[in-house]
């Protein structure tokens, strides 16, 4: 039983209360539910600065008990290097959705770590070939470390390319997970010839001109384009995209953010080229990779039911170990 007032949840306590399988299973199973069309669409309301912006995206999620959530996220990518504050930073509100009373606030940075590389491994299950031992990683930040420990999670890895424009940042990412992981992880500085050897390549940076191009990727290659979260960013060259399936988490925010709205806005392809969601594929509506030679781009924009089923399990793991504290906000 909750107790009295809105229950407040830092960072160190959504870290301690979702771990990075139980993300992947709960972002597997509301993708499912959207593919079987349980969870209603859910839109991005943007505001921008000259040095970043803020979007908020909320959805209903029908979990047991019915919640609301809504998550503000600001997205700022100098702070890396300008100052000591998070690119990512922002809070998540989860409301009961039968009187909307605002249940808890938990800051977003874990969760939106943490389910975006979710996804990512979602997607790599469904459409990576299941021998994939071979990695690209492009940027080498927090959400490198996440994807990579994500899609080894699903995929026997051995080998990681590391490429970060800034050659300590992949240096340190190398040095960290190789013990971690057990795996081999190099820091590369010729991306195209990483990628040509890579089974996946996980691209997950702020670039506003793509860096991935159609002849360096061979038969077979899964790639995961994390980074374009707003139109004006882009990782994938659209001459790929188009020669590709594409497989998207919403196909209306791909065609209007993704990376997939590049190869559209150059008249390269339509909405209606896009293979399919991964919802689709998760329920079983479609069938994921057929044959090895076949070429996946999955465009993971960020979509609110993973940001509301993380931190519903937050929420719901948080009350039954008694963590956190709480405000009355009327009072």
């Amino acid at each position: 039983m909750q107790a009295e007032g809105t229950l407040l949840l830092r960072r160190s306590d959504v870290e301690d209360l979702l771990s990075l399988p139980d993300c992947i299973d709960a972002v597997e199973e509301v993708f499912r539910l959207q593919g079987h069309g349980k969870i209603p669409r859910s839109e991005i309301l943007g505001v921008k600065t000259p040095n970043g912006g803020l979007h908020v995206k909320a959805t209903l999620l029908p979990h047991g008990q019915s919640y609301i959530v809504a998550k503000l996220n600001t997205n700022f990518p100098g702070n890396r290097t300008q100052s000591r504050l998070p690119t990512i930073q922002g809070l998540i509100a989860v409301c009961d959705a039968e009187n909307g009373r605002t249940l808890a606030v938990l800051d977003s940075i874990e969760i939106t770590i943490k389910r975006t590389a979710a996804a990512s491994a979602v997607a790599a299950k469904y459409l990576a070939r299941r021998n994939s031992s071979v990695v690209t990683i492009c940027g080498c930040g927090e959400q490198a470390r996440a994807q990579l420990r994500a899609i080894h999670s699903v995929l026997p890895l051995k080998k990681v390319h590391a490429f970060d424009l800034d050659d300590r940042v992949a240096t340190n990412l190398a040095a960290e997970l190789s013990h971690e992981l057990k795996i081999d992880i190099e820091p590369v500085r010729d991306l195209p010839s990483a990628i040509q050897k890579s089974d996946v390549c996980v691209t997950c940076t702020p670039a506003k001109e793509f860096f991935v191009r159609k002849e360096d990727v061979a038969p077979g290659t899964f790639i995961a384009a994390v980074g374009a979260d707003d139109a004006h960013k882009q990782e994938i060259d659209p001459a790929l995209i188009t020669s590709t399936k594409v497989v998207v988490d919403s196909l209306e925010q791909s065609c209007a953010i993704g990376d997939t709205h590049h190869a559209i806005a150059q008249g390269l392809m339509r909405k209606e080229d896009v293979y399919a969601e991964l919802g689709q594929l998760v329920a079983g509506k479609k069938s994921g990779r057929t044959t090895d030679d076949e070429i996946f781009v999955f465009d993971s924009t960020g979509v609110a039911m993973e940001d509301a089923v993380a931190a519903a399990a937050v929420y719901e793991k948080a009350i039954a170990a008694g963590i956190g504290t709480y405000l009355e906000f009327a009072a």
